[in-house]
């Protein structure tokens, strides 16, 4: 029997939240210790399913690892590849793992990575990855779903991407860390996650310089250059923003800890126009809280560090309750617009027109049985059902544990009637709230 979530609305979510590790940063970081020999640990690690995708990715490379719960920790010891195969039994269940192909063909000169293929959000073609590693020297040829690169030397060159791509400008860092001379990323996406991965691998001894820019300089070490290392990742700003998301949704007012607010600046401002309150506590705190209606106002997605696309469907739900009509346009992903039916299911008064989503306000939503179709928009319906009138049943959890770490036992601590079950039926929250097993 698949797990639900059950949960009760109409409660303000107040106290205090911390929030983990990047996962998109940390997946990143795991390919990146593979670079060097030796054992590398890497602090502040979600404990997520994505994570553990990744773990049998490099385990199946060679690489010998552990994960510490308690600590958060990953140990990644890459002394000893003794493969350069990412099978697709494994690539095909998280995209982000085909970033093992710029690794290995830095350390390896060579790589098969099985290709990812498309997802629920829509198609992200590889091409930029190939394109640049074909640049940097790489012979490429696509067989049997598989991308088979293989080089003798890997030089140096300037790349230019016609996107500001995430996944094709990690590919490419990674892989130019061993390059001879200096490469130039034009174009390069300014991602606090790329900051992240150049700041490890310039631990790891790198040289890399105007990470967090639109051109990055990645300028040939040797392998002998490199060693292990021990590194805290950054925190998930998109966890940090799908609370703040939470906490205004349902007019309460807490602490978010261990936050980085730099992260996070657009989608405070826009947060801030609507009418949420949002101070600075200290460096990494916030405190956000909310009293009133919100103001409709107007989003489009866009590359960092414009607003996020993973926080499209969290500023809908936003929106669905607030004063007068307000319009997200997607210009990222053409199928990220999942959670407009489970919304409407809800009450929510929302027309759809391509990549536009046109968002009438109501005055408020109900309870409903609800799936989550992929990771943030399973995320947002959490939020609306926390904010909705009655009771609601959310299915199809698998999504969203890729990308929140005690999800529910966080927004329990915040005073949330959220509980996960193995049941078909629904069960009375209001009673079950004081029982041991609930909390």
């Amino acid at each position: 029997m698949t797990q639900k979530y059950y949960i009760k609305g109409g409660t303000p979510l107040k106290g205090e939240v911390s929030v983990g590790g990047a996962k998109n940063s940390v997946l990143k970081l795991m390919a990146a210790a593979l670079l060097a020999k030796g054992e590398t640990k890497i602090y502040n690690v979600p404990d997520l399913t994505d994570v553990e995708i990744m773990l049998s990715v490099i385990e199946q490379l060679g690489a010998k690892t552990g994960y510490d719960k308690k600590e958060k920790s990953l140990t990644i010891d890459a002394t000893n590849l003794t493969s350069i195969t990412a099978k697709y039994e494994l690539v095909s269940k998280m995209r982000a793992s085909f970033i093992v192909l710029g690794a290995l063909v830095s350390r390896c000169k060579e790589a098969i990575v099985a290709l990812p293929g498309g997802c629920a959000i829509g198609e992200r073609r590889v091409d930029f990855h190939i394109k640049g590693l074909e640049a940097l020297g790489a012979k490429i040829k696509i067989e049997n779903g598989y991308v088979h690169a293989k080089v003798p030397k890997l030089v140096g060159a300037d790349i230019y991407l016609d996107i500001p791509s995430v996944g094709a400008t990690e590919n490419l860092m990674l892989a130019a860390v061993l390059a001879e001379g200096s490469t130039r990323i034009q174009n390069a996406a300014q991602e606090p996650e790329i900051v992240d991965l150049a700041n490890f691998l310039n631990s790891l001894g790198a040289d890399i310089n105007g990470a967090g820019t639109s051109e990055i300089v990645i300028n040939g070490v040797k392998q002998s250059d490199l060693h292990p290392i021990e590194y805290t990742t950054i925190p998930d700003r998109i966890e940090a923003g799908t609370f703040m998301t939470a906490i205004i949704a349902t007019k309460g007012k807490a602490i978010i800890k261990n936050v980085f607010p730099a992260h996070l600046t657009f989608f405070t401002d826009k947060l801030l126009k609507m009418g949420a309150n949002i101070k600075l506590l200290e460096p990494n705190s916030l405190e956000v809280s909310c009293k009133n209606r919100l103001n409709s106002i107007n989003f489009v997605t866009q590359p960092y560090p414009g607003f996020p696309t993973d926080l499209q469907s969290m500023a809908m739900t936003l929106l669905s309750t607030a004063n007068g009509v307000g319009i997200i346009t997607e210009s990222l992903y053409e199928n990220r617009f999942m959670q407009v039916p489970e919304l409407r299911r809800m009450g929510a008064d929302i027309h759809q027109d391509r990549n536009h989503a046109i968002i009438k306000g109501v005055k408020k939503l109900t309870g409903a049985t609800l799936s989550a179709s992929d990771l943030r928009a399973g995320a947002s319906l959490v939020v609306a059902a926390l904010m909705a009138e009655g009771n609601s049943v959310i299915e199809n959890l698998h999504h969203i544990d890729r990308g929140y770490e005690n999800f529910e036992t966080k927004l329990r601590l915040l005073g949330g009637k959220i509980e996960r079950r193995e049941e078909s039926s629904p069960i009375n929250l209001t009673e079950g709230i004081h029982n041991e097993s609930y909390l």
